[in-house]
């Protein structure tokens, strides 16, 4: 039982972070390993062979444990972090959330448009809403996020949202409760960590309009 009296299930494994020295569900870290050539690796899907080397999924400690030699400390042994580990790695983490976003399209749970994103929130089908970064605040701030943590995010641009739907740009993106979202967000609240944006951190506290 934790702090507050709160159980903690036995599915939410903890890791250190090296940068912080922070124990945390491994949901909010990244695994990296240290490859053949001795170099560090990313792992987003947890499956490199070797032991795993856990950082929060923060730029500032990221950058922390690629600069201050703690990947090498945390491997008890030499290694060499790539000079663009950060760009690489949320470059992967983008092209992870968009994966899992075209998943969920395929399987009927995503949809994309005003209208038909406009529609799942009206209907409370939604339980995530998704906006390209670099849309018209004043077209976004028409759609209000589901109530709730971990209901809205901006991380990713028209062109990858677009990618996601099969579709040269696309904007306002929703999603429908289930294993696929849980997924989504996991991922796209370390997409959104990396690419530090404004002061709410697109995590579902922007107030828009109501949809009518």
């Amino acid at each position: 039982m934790t702090r507050g009296g709160q159980n903690k299930g036995p599915e939410e494994p903890e890791r250190r972070c090296i940068a912080t020295g922070e124990t945390q569900p491994k949901a909010g870290l990244i695994r990296f390993v240290v490859g053949p050539d001795g170099s560090i690796v990313p792992d987003l899907l947890g499956k490199l062979p070797g032991r795993g080397i856990w950082v929060s999924a923060d730029r500032a400690a990221l950058t922390k444990a690629a600069t201050k030699g703690l990947f090498s400390r945390a491997a008890k042994q030499q290694v060499t972090v790539p000079g663009d580990l950060l760009p690489m790695l949320e470059k992967a983490l983008a092209a992870r959330v968009v994966h899992l976003i075209s998943l969920a399209r395929k399987a009927g749970g995503a949809v994309a448009g005003f209208e038909k994103v406009k529609d799942w929130l009206v209907k409370e089908q939604a339980a995530v809403l998704i906006q390209a970064s670099d849309g018209s605040e004043r077209g976004k701030s028409k759609l209000r996020p589901p109530p709730g943590r971990d209901r809205f995010f901006t991380c990713l641009t028209a062109d990858e949202l677009g990618m996601a739907f099969g579709r040269e740009n696309v904007i306002h993106g929703a999603l429908a409760s289930g294993g696929l979202a849980s997924r989504v967000v996991e991922e796209a609240k370390k997409l959104q960590a990396m690419r530090v944006q404004d002061s709410d951190g697109g995590n579902g506290h922007r107030k828009g309009t109501k949809t009518r």
